[in-house]
């Protein structure tokens, strides 16, 4: 890994307290990994390939077949380029209306803000975020699950932004329980997604070529924030207490950045090109299939031996 500060370390393993619950699981699946006939992980050769050496030293057999997103919609026919935003892994609801919001909005015009599936907020840091947005003059897509505030305000989180910001961008801004990112993050529209930087939020930002400001909380967001701004170059770095003036500036910053804007290219087109024919993760996913194969093939062939026996 680069030089990294305390700060950019998991939160699980940032502690004093030798007896941390999160410290001793982290320590413990990654003792359990080396039990493991293999590893599979969603990244892909060239996104990270010095962690990816350090592991391939330590552990008997990795698997990189990602993105996953990416992967899924190469495995249809390459010429279709949509024929795997039919696919569909989300157990929650979705708001596939807000696509049909995207098509009336401008290339690369909107703001996407997501927070992802845990993260919690106050309604103060909802609000911050919210007239963040706003002075933007951009319109934008903010995602806001029914359990995002705390305390909860009683009918829905929505509920805890303030009048006067619905009022004021009404015209511009679009807000969801939820929704299909993956076919978000690659619409025509979307020109920055503002995010926590859980590791499936950024991988598919990545492979969509999408700017990010990125606001980690808590676990390996901040490793994974470390490395989208200071590693590939994709994104910039909120503070720890969010404000709406830095909120503003960071997202007017990602989307009129030439240097950032090529660097989220240049990621999209390795994704591709990992998912692609004779690619990485391509090429991964086919060794990993024939390897289950044999391995089933010698299970079969020892079950018949022990039956006959």
């Amino acid at each position: 890994m680069p030089p990294i500060s305390l700060g950019d370390v998991s939160s699980f393993v940032r502690t004093t307290d030798a007896d941390d619950f999160g410290l001793w699981f982290n320590i413990t699946e990654a003792n359990n990994c080396t039990n493991a006939g293999a590893l599979i992980i969603n990244t892909f050769d060239a996104l990270e390939p010095d962690v990816l050496a350090a592991l391939r030293s330590e552990y008997p057999r990795i698997f990189t077949v990602g993105q996953l997103g990416t992967m899924l919609r190469r495995s249809h026919d390459d010429n279709d380029e949509d024929a795997g935003d039919s696919i569909d892994l989300s157990l929650w609801k979705q708001d596939t209306e807000c696509l049909a919001w995207l098509d009336a909005q401008d290339t690369d015009s909107v703001v996407y803000a997501n927070f992802g599936s845990l993260t919690v907020l106050t309604a103060g840091e909802l609000a911050e975020f919210a007239w963040g947005l706003a002075a933007t003059g951009r319109p934008f897509l903010l995602v806001i699950r029914e359990d995002l505030v705390v305390p909860s305000a009683g009918d829905g989180a929505a509920t805890a932004l303030p009048p006067e910001f619905l009022a004021e961008t009404a015209s511009r801004g679009r807000l969801a329980t939820w929704c299909p990112q993956e076919r978000v993050l690659r619409h025509r529209a979307v020109g920055c997604f503002v995010t926590h930087c859980g590791w499936n939020s950024v991988s598919e930002g990545l492979a969509a070529g999408v700017p990010m400001v990125c606001w980690p909380v808590f676990a390996d967001q901040f490793t994974i924030c470390k490395y989208a701004c200071e590693v590939w170059g994709v994104g910039l770095r909120l503070d720890a207490e969010a404000r709406r003036e830095q909120v503003a500036s960071h997202v007017n910053e990602a989307m009129e950045s030439e240097e950032i804007r090529r660097s989220a290219a240049r990621w999209k087109t390795e994704a591709e090109a990992a998912a692609g024919r004779g690619g990485s993760s391509r090429e991964n996913l086919l060794s990993m299939v024939k390897a289950l194969g044999v391995s089933a093939m010698h299970e079969d062939h020892q079950f018949i031996l022990k039956s006959e026996g």
